[in-house]
């Protein structure tokens, strides 16, 4: 990284945190399309609590992290993808400080036990009890999508109006200012 990257402030992160199959990718994708045609600079990272992979084998890419390679980096003109050996998972926080200084904002899905603000995602039938209201009382919960009504001490945003989940989100922590 240069100089000016490593300086640059950290964005504002946001986690969107549910139970499997709630909708959060859905939801996610939608808000970050929003977002993007805002002309916002929007980063992700997805938590991913089982092994994932996406070196594949016979490409070379594999070959060097199977040969051994702690770190391994594959770039083209129009993107790159890294493979870091580590032996546990960094907090969340520490990614976005090392790989996110470049963006506006930063979107998480999952990291429900992180710091981080959090919009809980929640469908009707899917998960009655909330994470962030159930047994455990979230201080970061800051708003929940659902498709059902919901008494909350936070904002409750409709589940099924992802351009109204990104406008909060946009004020909420860019004030909102379209940037496009």
């Amino acid at each position: 990284m240069n100089s000016s990257s490593e300086t640059a402030p950290l964005p504002p992160a946001v986690s969107f945190v549910a139970k499997s199959g709630t909708g959060k990718t859905t939801l996610l994708e939608k808000v970050i399309a929003e977002l993007k045609q805002r002309g916002w600079r929007i980063g992700v990272v997805k938590h991913d609590a089982h092994r994932f992979d996406i070196d594949h084998p016979g490409k070379d890419s594999h070959r060097f992290t199977a040969a051994g390679a702690d770190t391994m980096l594959i770039s083209s003109p129009a993107k790159l993808a890294m493979v870091k050996q580590h032996a546990e998972s960094p907090p969340v926080e520490a990614l976005i400080a090392t790989y996110f200084r470049d963006v506006d904002l930063v979107l998480t899905e999952g990291f429900k036990m992180s710091s981080l603000p959090k919009i809980e995602v929640h469908r009707a039938g899917h998960n009655p009890a909330l994470i962030c209201r159930g047994e455990q009382h979230d201080p970061t919960l800051i708003a929940v999508a659902s498709d059902e009504p919901l008494d909350l001490d936070v904002p409750l945003l409709d589940l099924n109006d992802p351009v109204a989940v990104a406008g909060f989100v946009e004020q909420y922590f860019l004030g909102g200012a379209k940037k496009a």
